[in-house]
């Protein structure tokens, strides 16, 4: 397992249950997740990442997706998201750190995804995270595992 990769897309939506766009950059902000996302909160969900490998799954299953069509936050490369252990601590540039708080989800309605695909990777392979410490993310940034953190 890579212990680094890096940020492909920063991906944000005004309404849940809905694709985010990438806005290229954005702030994490402590105990609430992406700055003006719907998802952000007080919650163990404050953000959520996908890796474009994951992505490349439904491309290759026909369909036209891209960076924040799962609703991810975060679309990384090069890091094996889904292998990470829950309490496992993630660098982002030099500044944000968050923590896994749970890996894929239970989907109790189907996404407009599941319905041209008949799968979706987010249930599986997305991961969620709460922010420890705040700051600025943007595409190119390094996502690094902080050794030593997974419980």
């Amino acid at each position: 397992m890579a212990g680094k990769g890096e940020i492909i897309a920063v991906c944000t939506s005004a309404n849940k249950g809905e694709r985010k766009s990438d806005m290229k950059a954005g702030v994490l902000v402590k105990g609430f997740g992406l700055e003006s996302d719907a998802h952000g909160g007080d919650w163990h969900r404050q953000v959520s990442l996908l890796a474009t490998e994951s992505i490349d799954k439904m491309r290759a299953a026909g369909l036209d997706v891209g960076p924040g069509d799962f609703a991810e936050n975060l679309t990384t490369r090069g890091l094996e998201l889904c292998s990470l252990p829950i309490g496992t601590r993630l660098r982002i540039g030099g500044g944000a750190l968050l923590e896994i708080s749970q890996i894929g989800k239970i989907c109790h309605e189907r996404c407009a995804i599941y319905y041209q695909a008949g799968d979706c990777v987010m249930p599986r392979e997305g991961i969620f995270a709460v922010v420890l410490e705040g700051g600025p993310v943007r595409t190119g940034d390094t996502i690094a595992v902080v050794p030593g953190t997974a419980r």
